[in-house]
């Protein structure tokens, strides 16, 4: 058989024993006799035995997986940030031959996680979005099960890998206040959401010295069009919107409203998206790379099953992109 691809079945059929034996002798655990782990080594050694990852796994004690974890409430608009961040952590991981086992949490639910990890079935995990008091975080921890959060968390000992949402989203909301805004709204999702309050933060930030408004938990779209209503009844004259999802919601009443933007109000998006890049006039707004804080979330997650100490914090970059909306 030397030189071809050989498996676990393979040696075990030649040297007439188990498949577990076989496992036992190539990971050295298990009562197993010297004499007969000589056998098995001394034959992998002659045929040039590569091992699948499974087998690769038994020796070393690892599964080759890592759980990548999104929230299972997501909604379509979100989903697309998911998605290219997962494009990054598959990159990663198959640099490394590593497989990325997929599973779903909900904020008050995260069976699907203490199922993985209650039955080893990863190395380390990537959990895609944090909340203030996340249980998915409290749950890795007890596990002992190394992983990075995509996101913030308060939580001591973690390590994260985020855009620079506070630097970020100050920066814009200042050049709109240097642009003569004086009268601004805020309009963001689930105040629960980590990164939600980190807007929220830059916007109180790059606004101090404006006439603000916040509309926190705007989940539905008849939430965000009573906060549209009620900010241009206060005569606003920026709306700022959390993300892609809420500027898309905001943008189709102020049409339907015929409002004209940016003569009767102006509009940016502290996250921008193929949702609303299309929009005319082009949008204001932030533009991040889902798909590089996958690959880093990735790589550092690696270092640590490798025993390594990654930063606990990395941010990652940003581009403001000033467009006609807040002309």
């Amino acid at each position: 058989m030397a030189g071809e691809s050989i498996t676990i079945d393979d040696i075990a059929r030649e040297l007439g024993i188990s498949k577990t034996t076989v496992s036992r002798s190539i990971s050295g655990k298990g009562r197993i006799g010297e004499k007969t782990r000589r056998r098995v080594l001394d034959y992998i050694a002659e045929n040039n035995y590569k091992p699948n990852p499974l087998a690769k796994g038994l020796a070393q004690s690892k599964t080759y997986n890592i759980g990548w974890v999104v929230p299972g409430d997501s909604d379509l608009t979100s989903l697309s940030f998911y998605q290219r961040c997962m494009l990054g952590v598959l990159a990663a991981a198959t640099e490394a031959d590593y497989d990325v086992l997929i599973t779903t949490v909900f904020d008050k639910d995260i069976n699907g996680l203490l199922r993985v990890l209650e039955n080893h079935k990863v190395d380390g995990v990537i959990l895609g979005r944090t909340l203030l008091k996340d249980p998915s975080i409290k749950a890795l921890k007890a596990s002992d099960t190394p992983f990075v959060v995509i996101g913030s968390t308060e939580e001591k000992g973690v390590v994260q890998i985020d855009n620079d949402h506070i630097t970020a989203c100050r920066e814009l909301a200042s050049i709109l206040k240097l642009k003569g805004i004086r009268r601004a709204v805020f309009i963001a999702g689930s105040e629960d959401k980590v990164v939600t309050q980190t807007r929220r933060r830059g916007f109180e930030e790059g606004m101090v010295g404006v006439k603000t408004s916040i509309y926190m938990n705007c989940e539905k779209n008849e939430e965000v069009e009573r906060a549209v209503e009620d900010a241009l009844r206060g005569k606003t004259e920026c709306i700022i919107c959390e993300d892609d999802r809420i500027c898309y919601q905001v943008l189709d009443k102020l049409k339907r409203d015929n409002i004209r933007v940016p003569q009767q109000v102006r509009i940016a998006s502290f996250y921008n998206s193929r949702l609303i890049e299309d929009n005319q006039p082009a949008i204001t707004s932030l533009q991040y790379d889902p798909k590089a804080l996958g690959i880093q979330a990735c790589r550092t997650l690696l270092e640590q099953i490798n025993g390594g100490t990654p930063e606990q914090e990395q941010m990652m970059g940003y581009e403001v992109l000033l467009k006609a909306s807040t002309l």
